[in-house]
């Protein structure tokens, strides 16, 4: 029984909010959160385990933020999986909160509790046209639009911001239009 606390202590620790540091990639300075709430769509994203694997291809992909009580977002992420031909829609579920400190820049999502992974918004268009967002470690990263499709001079801007932060693009895959 110990053990098995222990382990489960263990687990946890290991699923602690990532601190900065002098190489961790910097989030925008500030996230007016009623702003960014809603919906976005998936223009570009590094390949993720659970959006690409052998029997999964996620496109029309699709990512709604809404308020909740005591400080907290629902998420709500949806695709269609490009791999079956009736093309069903997968929908995940989660929360997620501001890190306290953070100007409202960097979040811990569980779609899972008691497992939460890092949401830093590492670029955001003035108009909250687009947002660049991923993990610090630099394994996830999302480009989202307002729209389905970004003009490609935004396109460029936002993956500006990412190459800026030291994101490794080459395998990046682009929406479908």
């Amino acid at each position: 029984m110990r053990a098995l606390l222990l382990a489960a202590l263990l687990g946890l620790a290991a699923c602690g909010a990532t601190q900065p540091t002098a190489e961790t990639p910097r989030t925008v300075e500030r996230v007016d959160l009623s702003r960014y709430l809603g919906l976005w769509h998936e223009v570009a994203r590094l390949p993720q385990r659970f959006q690409d694997s052998a029997s999964l291809r996620c496109e029309e992909v699709t990512a709604e933020y809404a308020a909740l009580d005591a400080g907290r977002i629902s998420v709500r992420n949806s695709c269609v999986n490009a791999l079956d031909p009736a093309r069903p829609r997968r929908v995940a579920t989660g929360q997620a909160y501001v890190v306290e400190g953070s100007e409202n820049t960097r979040l811990r999502v569980s779609f899972f509790w008691p497992f939460y992974g890092d949401y830093w918004v590492f670029g955001l268009d003035p108009d909250y046209r687009w947002a660049v967002v991923g993990s610090p470690s630099r394994s996830s990263l999302w480009v989202l639009s307002r729209t389905p499709t970004l003009p490609p001079a935004e396109l460029e801007r936002a993956l500006a911001t990412a190459r800026a932060q030291g994101f490794d693009l080459g395998p990046l895959i682009l929406a479908r239009p």
